[in-house]
């Protein structure tokens, strides 16, 4: 099934929460590609200074966090990584998740093409346990730009679904044990102040 509207529109941290386990599509070149959300920041933009719209800051960069809930956000950090995140909250409240970290789970050849521009079998070890543990290296196996900035999450080139029936594959046993959900401090913000010490990082 995949997540509506309703999903998104919600507080940012339960969203981050609620999205650990699930399944991120990107379908590519016709292909899906899908992985399964290991961990994830929330971002709110009233009260959280290491939002980029800390108090309704509203810029041309900015501007997709004020969209509906349920949009990508997709921005570049350093000149060279990709970020995604998904708007959360009511239209107008700058919020979102940054998805951080995934597991490979469908179209593993064109993952690893993408990050790596080989097969997924030529991958070392390595390459392999460190494929898709950041959101720069997630967003290149995926294939996201700022092209993609803006599209919603509820069409069918990028979107989130509770399994992988909706793309005619069989959930792996193992990603249906129940969840073991942990917090902590979100990674590279210590700018922030006391937004810093915020424990809105969840992971698996």
């Amino acid at each position: 099934m995949k997540l509506g509207r309703d999903f998104y529109d919600r507080d940012t941290r339960a969203v981050a929460r609620d999205l650990l386990g699930k399944y991120l599509v990107r379908v590519w070149d016709g292909v899906p590609l899908a992985v399964r959300i290991t961990e994830t920041e929330a971002y709110i933009g009233r009260m959280d200074k290491a939002c980029h719209a800390y108090n309704y800051r509203r810029t041309q960069r900015t501007e997709t966090l004020f969209a509906p809930p349920g949009t990508a956000y997709i921005y570049l950090i350093y000149g060279m990584h990709h970020c995604l995140n998904f708007v959360t909250e009511p239209e107008g409240e700058p919020a979102a998740v940054l998805i951080r970290g995934a597991q490979a789970r469908s179209g593993n050849g064109f993952l690893a093409r993408n990050r790596f521009g080989k097969a997924f079998d030529q991958l070392s070890p390595y390459q392999k346990k460190n494929f898709l543990n950041g959101p720069g290296k997630l967003c290149r196996a995926l294939a996201l730009t700022r092209a993609e900035n803006g599209l919603s999450l509820l069409g069918d080139t990028l979107f989130v679904c509770e399994d992988l029936e909706k793309i005619g594959l069989e959930t792996p046993p193992e990603d249906r044990v129940p969840l073991e959900i942990r917090s902590g401090k979100r990674i590279g913000i210590d700018y922030a102040e006391e937004a810093a010490d915020f424990l809105w990082r969840y992971y698996l």
